[in-house]
C-alpha cells in the first residue's frame, strides 16, 4: 500500500456515500481522504494547520481548505454540520464533543488512530497521542449507532496499533432514512 493512498478503513466505510453530500476531512494532511471523497462527488472542507496542505488540494474540485489549528484556536466550523467527518492519524480529545455536533443526524463518523501499544512500532509513541482501550468506543459508540470498531494490531500501511470507529449520529429513524439517501 503507498503511504499516501487512502485509507482502507475510511475507503471501505465512505463507499456508499451519495454525490453532493458535505463531508469533512480533520486534520486532512496531503488530502488523501479529500480527494477520495471529492472523487465520489461529495463537498468536502478539509481542515490542516499547515499551509502546504492547502496547496495540495487547490485544485481538486469540490474542495474548500480552511486553515486552522485545531489544538490552538477556537473551532473553525462553528454552526456548520456535515454529513460524514472523516479523521486519520490525528488525535486531539477535546474536539470529541465538537465533532459530535457537527455531524448531522444521521450522518457517518469514520475515525481511524494509533492506540496505546504503538510505541513498540515508533511514532506516535506518547500516551497523550494515543488512545486508551476502547476510547473511541467510549467517546462516540453511546450517542451513536456503531457500524464496525477495531483495536489492534494493523500492518498496512506500517504495522502499527490503531483505533478504528465506523458509526452513525442518532436514533434508527436518522440513521434509516440516511442510509436511504446513501449517505
Amino acid at each position: 500500500m503507498i503511504a499516501d493512498a487512502p485509507s482502507g478503513w475510511v475507503a471501505r466505510w465512505t463507499a456508499q456515500l451519495g454525490a453532493g453530500i458535505s463531508a469533512l476531512d480533520l486534520a486532512c494532511g496531503s488530502g488523501r481522504h479529500a480527494r477520495l471523497l471529492a472523487g465520489r462527488g461529495c463537498r468536502v472542507t478539509a481542515v490542516d494547520r499547515d499551509p502546504a496542505a492547502a496547496q495540495a488540494l487547490v485544485n481538486e474540485p469540490n474542495v474548500e481548505f480552511v486553515h486552522a489549528d485545531l489544538e490552538a484556536d477556537p473551532w473553525p466550523l462553528a454552526k456548520r454540520t456535515f454529513d460524514a467527518i472523516v479523521v486519520t492519524n490525528y488525535l486531539h480529545r477535546p474536539l470529541f464533543t465538537a465533532l459530535k455536533r457537527a455531524l448531522a443526524p444521521g450522518g457517518l463518523l469514520v475515525y481511524e488512530t494509533f492506540a496505546a501499544g504503538n510505541a513498540a512500532f515508533g511514532r506516535p509513541s506518547n500516551p497523550d497521542y494515543l488512545l486508551r482501550p476502547r476510547e473511541l468506543l467510549d467517546a462516540f459508540g453511546a450517542d451513536m449507532r456503531l457500524l464496525a470498531f477495531e483495536d489492534g494490531f494493523t500492518t498496512q500501511p506500517k504495522p502499527a496499533m490503531v483505533q478504528r470507529i465506523a458509526a452513525r449520529n442518532g436514533d434508527v429513524a436518522a440513521v434509516l432514512a440516511a442510509e436511504k439517501c446513501h449517505l
